[in-house]
C-alpha cells in the first residue's frame, strides 16, 4: 500500500515516513503543498497524510483542489490547531480524519489503516484469502493451511499486493511503485529476492506464486 505524506516539518516528516516504511507501506513525501498536490493528482495513493499549515499551498486548499478532481484518496489531516472549529474546517474541506500534534505514531498508523479499510469497504480489505493462504491486514497475521507464517514487513506488503491482484499478472514496475517507494530500476533485483523469500514461506511447491516471463508475477487464487 502506498501513502503520501505532505509535511514541511523535517523532524515530523522523518518520524512519520520512517514509521510507515517500517510498517510495510511505500511512502512518498512532499515538503510543500504544491508538490503534494502534484503528487496526489498524478499517483494513486491508498491514503494521504496532510499537514494543515504548509508553505506555497496550505493543506486545506490542497485537499479542496484534490477533491475537485474527484480523486477518492482518503485524507488524514495533521495540525497543531486543536479547536473544534479547526477540525470542522478540515473535515468540511474534504478530509476524512483529523489528528492533532503532538501525536503517538501508533495512533496515526491505526487511523491510516482505518481510513484505508473504510475507503475500500469490502470484506477482502481486512482479510484476504486465496486457497489455503489467509492474510489479515488488521492483525498482520498470515497462515498457510492453518499454520502461522512469519513474514518480514516487506514480504507481508508484497503478499498483500499480490493477493489483492490474485489471478492477474503484475509487473515488477507495479510492484516497486506500490510495495517499495521508488520508480523502476531495470538493474535492481530487489523484487526477485523478496519474491524468492516469500515463495519459500508460502509456496514451497511453486504452484501458486508464478513467474510470468517478460511480465512479472501472478498469484494464483487456487493452486
Amino acid at each position: 500500500m502506498r501513502v503520501l505524506v505532505v509535511e514541511d516539518d523535517a523532524k515530523i516528516a522523518s518520524f512519520v515516513v520512517r514509521g510507515l516504511k517500517q510498517a510495510g507501506f511505500a511512502v512518498d513525501h512532499a515538503a510543500d503543498g504544491d508538490t503534494g498536490l502534484a503528487l496526489a493528482e498524478s499517483t494513486d495513493y491508498d491514503a494521504a497524510i496532510v499537514d494543515v499549515m504548509l508553505p506555497r499551498l496550505d493543506g486545506i486548499s490542497l485537499v479542496k483542489r484534490l477533491r475537485a478532481t474527484r480523486k477518492p484518496v482518503p485524507v488524514l489531516f495533521l495540525s497543531a490547531r486543536t479547536s473544534v472549529d479547526d477540525r470542522v474546517k478540515g473535515l468540511q474541506a474534504g478530509g476524512d480524519d483529523y489528528l492533532t500534534k503532538p501525536f503517538a505514531f501508533s495512533e496515526l498508523l491505526a487511523r491510516v489503516q482505518a481510513l484505508i479499510r473504510r475507503a475500500t469497504s469490502s470484506p477482502e480489505t481486512t482479510r484476504l484469502v486465496a486457497g489455503d493462504v489467509t492474510l489479515d491486514l488488521m492483525t498482520r497475521e498470515v497462515t498457510r493451511a492453518g499454520e502461522p507464517v512469519e513474514l518480514q514487513p516487506r514480504e507481508f506488503s508484497l503478499l498483500a499486493y499480490l493477493m489483492r491482484h490474485a489471478g492477474r499478472p503484475v509487473s515488477k514496475t507495479m510492484i516497486l511503485e506500490h510495495v517499495w517507494d521508488y520508480s523502476f530500476d531495470p538493474q535492481t533485483n530487489v523484487v526477485d529476492v523478496v519474491v524468492s523469500r516469500l515463495r519459500a514461506k508460502i509456496d514451497p511447491d511453486h504452484r501458486r506464486l508464478e513467474t510470468v516471463r517478460g511480465v512479472g508475477y501472478v498469484f494464483r487464487p487456487h493452486a
